[in-house]
């Protein structure tokens, strides 16, 4: 099922200041493609879970429509738009078992889509066992862990089968352990079902690692959509430069000048063609290359060694961050009492942003 944002549009009445009004969704306009999940990514209170709230029907919007493949839904209620949502804290029911929390939504059911309790079972068992929880169906919520209890909720939102799943940071309560291993979980199972998802999360590593698309947004406004690998390599402006990667983006104070990008009294990379200007120059911890030639000088502070690779941390007068952070091979070498470092730069690892508007040059 294709989602069609057009204009979508939601603003509140500010609770702190009289008269205010607060843009928490700013005029948002997406196809999401049918059967695709979709990372819907941003810091705290960018509008990312107001949008699905939107999408789900739980707020309405003040400007736009939402449409479910050819249909408007911008005013069905919630129950009548065929969503599953997951939420961060699951929900379940805690003195009812596993069974009995799937079962729950088709219980629900009227009509001709009412079930017998056999079909119901069926129903629970088959959503259970694509989610590997179905020796689990006895127990209730508190003898199972947090990894479990949100298979559970995933299972309750997919027995009904929703035409678009809804998942509203449904990772953040598990360990680093437990969330990778139940976001590859969700991938498969949404490649199984074939839903079409929308995945918020504020942690970026999760949202590339198994979005086809992502959407990253900044107060209330979508700064970037695309693959995320398309995002990382070519962020169209500072602010999505800076939010994505880890260990994030080196940025110093720069300047083009005659067809050079300097730092600093250094000349560090060619570009010819380019206008003069001041900019932000943005470095990806991978775009630094060891060399006593090169034409980039820090300071040496310490080297993290990380196994296959190490990361040289350093300083450098003209940075905007605490420390620079550069990732090379373990195969360089670095002497204990080295003081300085000398680095070229791999040009496809480096960004310039106007100093002003923060945009890609």
């Amino acid at each position: 099922m294709k989602v069609v944002l057009e204009n979508l549009t939601k603003r509140f009445a500010s609770r702190h200041v009289k008269g205010e009004v607060v843009v928490a969704v700013d005029h948002f306009s997406f196809e999401i493609p049918d059967g695709q999940l979709i990372g819907l990514l941003g810091p705290s209170g960018c509008g990312k879970s107001t949008t699905l709230n939107l999408i789900s029907g739980l707020e309405t919007p003040t400007e736009g429509r939402i449409l479910f493949g050819d249909e408007d839904v911008t005013n069905v209620p919630p129950e009548g738009r065929g969503v599953g949502l997951v939420f961060q804290n699951y929900a379940l029911y805690p003195h009812l078992t596993v069974e009995e929390n799937i079962i729950f939504p088709l219980e629900n059911l009227k009509g001709e889509k009412k079930m017998t309790k056999q079909a119901m079972h069926e129903k629970a068992m088959e959503v259970a066992r694509l989610v590997q929880i179905d020796q689990l169906m006895e127990r209730k919520p508190k003898e199972m862990s947090g990894g479990q209890q949100q298979r559970v909720a995933i299972a309750r939102a997919l027995v009904k089968i929703p035409r678009v799943l809804l998942l509203d940071e449904p990772l953040s309560n598990l360990d680093a352990r437990l969330r990778l291993q139940t976001r590859e979980e969700l991938r498969r199972i949404q490649r199984e079902t074939g839903v079409t998802t929308i995945f918020v999360t504020h942690d970026q590593e999760e949202a590339m690692s198994i979005s086809d698309l992502i959407i990253v947004m900044k107060a209330g406004k979508v700064h970037q959509i695309g693959k995320p690998q398309d995002v990382y390599d070519e962020p169209v402006n500072l602010f999505v430069a800076q939010f994505l990667g880890t260990p994030q983006i080196n940025v110093f104070e720069g300047a083009i000048r005659d067809g050079k990008v300097w730092i600093g009294n250094e000349a560090v990379l060619d570009v010819p063609g380019k206008e003069n200007r001041e900019i932000w120059v943005g470095i990806r911890p991978e775009g630094f290359i060891p060399d006593e030639n090169g034409r980039f000088t820090c300071r040496m502070d310490r080297v993290e060694v990380m196994g296959r690779d190490v990361s040289v941390v350093c300083t450098n007068e003209q940075m905007t961050g605490k420390s620079i952070r550069a990732i090379v091979s373990s195969e360089n070498t670095f002497r204990p009492d080295q003081k300085m470092v000398r680095f070229n730069l791999k040009p496809h690892k480096v960004f310039l942003f106007d100093r002003e508007s923060e945009e890609r040059v």
